[in-house]
């Protein structure tokens, strides 16, 4: 008896990465300037940019494309160069929609709930799209990625512990209001990569 063998995935095109990693760039920027509207943090690298931007009050966007810089080495080397170059693509991308987005869009007001919940689910949505064109947004996703694929991991488990030291490290920057939100925002988050990206769901590559 024959048995067939499994059709080889098929591999996405220059195209498909250009459009994933435009849209997936564009989710997340519009996720974290609802967040920034409301004042509120995130976890990752980003987080980390976050917390630089309220202690320091540089430009955002700058300093995320500088906390990322470091990362880029493991990207290399665990993950290959083709991963590294379309996250570090989506990096300068992200880092520069961050700076223009406000000058785009005027938000007059934004209830904090609602920023909190819209913005990690569009932050998620916008990993996934990375993700699943093996890019991500550098520093911790690189991380979190190599894990998964490594040990099998979950992505968004791991992501989600990782995030609530970050959270927790913003203390001294923002309310308990605040911070109970941008938990809620960093639950939201990962709560769509748990259940959307899981090893072995989506074959692409």
């Amino acid at each position: 008896m024959n048995v067939a063998t499994p059709a080889m995935p098929p591999r996405h095109t220059l195209f498909d990465d250009a459009q994933a990693l435009l849209t997936g760039t564009l989710f997340v920027a519009i996720g974290l300037l609802l967040l920034r509207q409301a004042g509120l943090v995130t976890g990752g690298t980003v987080g980390l940019a976050f917390l630089a931007h309220y202690a320091t009050g540089l430009p955002f966007g700058a300093l995320l494309f500088v906390v990322n810089l470091p990362f880029y080495w493991l990207a290399w080397r665990r993950m290959g160069r083709r991963f590294t170059l379309k996250t570090f693509a989506a990096v300068s991308l992200l880092a520069l929609l961050s700076e223009l987005l406000p000058r785009w869009i005027s938000l007059q007001s934004v209830h904090p709930l609602f920023a909190a919940v819209a913005g990690g689910l569009l932050v998620g949505a916008g990993f996934i799209m990375l993700f699943r064109h093996r890019a991500s947004l550098g520093g911790l996703n690189v991380l979190v990625l190599w894990l998964q694929e490594r040990f099998g991991w979950r992505a968004g488990i791991v992501q989600m512990a990782i995030d609530a030291l970050i959270l927790l490290s913003a203390w001294p920057w923002i309310d308990a209001q605040r911070l109970a939100l941008s938990v809620l925002a960093a639950a939201a988050m990962n709560f769509a990569l748990a259940v959307n990206h899981r090893p072995g769901r989506y074959m692409a590559f």
